[in-house]
């Protein structure tokens, strides 16, 4: 949710910077509406203060002995205007805050403006693997090696799905075991959150109203805001743990972390790039969130960037990191880096992280909120989130980068403490 002050103070340039996210906005009916609604609240107050200057003579005229009936009913008269008033106030403010609700985040001054076109790769880390055989894509090798079944993951519920098998199950889990370390080690709060959530939730996190097509609903209720829905990632859910709170100061930046699978109707094209387990509708996930001061946000952007850096680093993946264009990003962020693994047999990078800063957006939406200590008062606080890591991508390029002539699969050396030792993937 965007701030309105700050947009009655700096309309023109948030206009501009909404458009770099190729979102087209003249805010100007939406101010009328709120200064329309501050109008009819003064005329509101102003009845008040009348209908207390005339209850205040009650007293006075009944101890004169005068009558107050016509008193009475001109009382009556005002409170019916003040109702009358509150109540058009209260649609007022419905109607700016459902304006508000579907603007996008805006993006930080220093992104360009377009979408991937101008998103800047920041840096290469470690070598792109060669091969002195023809390679295979991870597609073949996971059917030959037995360890992934699409056969019978689609037999069960249908295209975008699959089932990890022996070894390619111990392989999966050894992943999001390692991942789950490397964030302890780090102090960060180990969360298991519900998998279903309320629209509150939705709304909260920034994708409600506009991508509430997008998730899988529980209820049938055609008001969608009494049903429940499949989380479409953690952050949903770590995002709203304190929604409507206070934080004492002192405890930020308040620093989470949970393994959830992610449930998502869209399951991308069925071009080459998305065989296998690119995309499917239901993948696993450890999800970092920060709630973070306001004046440290950078910072926490920072270690979020490089926690979900070093974790395809340690293990031995080929990436990069790219610097996301204003309309790159998601509606709900002011700026995201993208950690890109390589997938050799397609020739392209595919995103296994993104670590973006949503600023105040989010906490304004779900009214989260820190108490300043020099103030004393409340204040919007800022949340970060980023994976750390998506497995069904960071899978498939293990496979591929790691594959060996006789087609089987290394290991990665910090996975083989969670898979009992072994070292090498083959056929059994």
């Amino acid at each position: 949710m965007l701030d309105l002050r700050k947009i009655q103070e700096n309309q023109a340039k948030i206009e501009e910077l909404l458009a770099r996210k190729g979102y087209q906005i003249d805010f100007t009916p939406i101010l009328e509406l709120d200064e329309k609604r501050r109008k009819v609240i003064g005329e509101v107050e102003q009845l008040k203060a009348e209908r207390n200057k005339v209850s205040a003579q009650i007293p006075m005229l009944k101890k004169q002995g005068q009558p107050v009936d016509h008193i009475f009913a001109e009382m009556r008269t005002l409170g019916d205007k003040i109702a009358q008033g509150d109540a058009d106030a209260k649609d007022l403010e419905n109607q700016v805050f459902n304006a508000l609700a579907v603007i996008p985040n805006i993006p930080d001054e220093d992104l360009l403006a377009g979408e991937k076109e101008n998103n800047k790769v920041i840096k290469e880390v470690n070598a792109k693997p060669t091969f002195d055989f023809e390679p295979k894509n991870h597609v073949d090798l996971c059917n030959a090696l037995g360890i992934i079944d699409y056969q019978r993951g689609t037999k069960l519920s249908g295209g975008g799905y699959w089932l990890y098998r022996g070894d390619g199950a111990r392989l999966e889990w050894a992943l999001l075991n390692f991942f789950i370390s490397e964030h302890l080690k780090d102090g960060f709060e180990f969360i298991l959150p519900p998998h279903q959530l309320g629209y509150n939730a939705g709304f909260g996190a920034g994708q409600f109203p506009k991508f509430s097509d997008e998730v899988y609903w529980l209820d049938c209720d055609e008001d969608r805001q009494k049903n429940r829905f499949m989380l479409p990632t953690a952050e949903t859910a770590l995002v709203n743990m304190y929604a409507g709170e206070i934080i004492d100061e002192a405890k930020l930046p308040m620093k989470f972390f949970a393994y959830t699978p992610c449930y998502r109707k869209e399951a991308g094209s069925y071009r080459a790039e998305e065989r296998g387990m690119i995309r499917g509708h239901q993948f696993n996930k450890v999800e970092m969130v920060e709630y973070a001061h306001p004046d440290k946000s950078g910072e926490a952007f920072d270690e979020l960037v490089n926690k979900a850096c070093s974790l395809v680093e340690k293990l031995g993946l080929h990436f990069r990191l790219s610097k996301l264009a204003a309309g790159d990003c998601s509606a709900s962020m002011a700026r995201t880096y993208d950690i890109e693994v390589w997938i050799p047999s397609m020739g392209i990078y595919k995103e296994v992280s993104s670590v973006s800063n949503a600023n105040d957006y989010q906490a304004r939406r779900n009214n989260t909120k820190y108490r300043d200590s020099k103030t004393g008062k409340p204040a919007y606080l800022h949340t970060l989130n980023g994976s750390g890591l998506a497995t069904s991508r960071v899978f498939p390029a293990i496979i591929e980068q790691y594959q060996n002539a006789d087609g089987s699969i290394t290991v990665p050396e910090v996975l083989r403490p969670f898979m009992g030792g072994q070292e090498v993937i083959k056929l059994k």
